[in-house]
């Protein structure tokens, strides 16, 4: 239940990279760049909630069931499917090309996203 919340980013590393690279327009990539983007996570056992609050109020959410592959969207619309699992009190998720790290350290939500050779680590505060 660590995870389950309201949260906002408070700093980001690699975030042109890492959106040129999954695809996102310029032009969307520009507007988020120091957008504090809204997380909130809801849980329910292994039943998971994602809901990703842009620019403009955009919303992505994905939902997934712990070890069960799911149908995921990023804020491009590009759909994939992948499988989250809980290890070490992590979540993480792993598609074909694309591997998302979940963790709480500090009282902060820490994620790091992978695409090839391109990381994106997004540090957040609970609000």
């Amino acid at each position: 239940m660590a995870f389950v919340g309201r949260w906002e980013t408070e700093t980001q590393e690699g975030y042109d990279e890492f959106c040129k690279k999954i695809g996102i327009p310029d032009d969307i990539i520009e507007k988020g760049r120091d957008y504090k983007l809204i997380t909130e996570v809801t849980q329910d056992g292994d039943d998971f909630s994602c809901t990703h609050i842009y620019p403009t109020d955009a919303r992505v959410t994905n939902n997934f069931t712990l070890g069960k592959e799911c149908d995921m969207q990023t804020i491009g619309g590009k759909k994939f499917k992948a499988t989250v699992n809980m290890e070490g009190g992590k979540l993480i998720m792993c598609s074909h090309n694309y591997h998302k790290v979940c963790e709480i350290s500090g009282g902060k939500l820490i994620e790091t996203l992978t695409c090839g050779s391109v990381v994106l680590k997004r540090t957040s505060k609970k609000i």
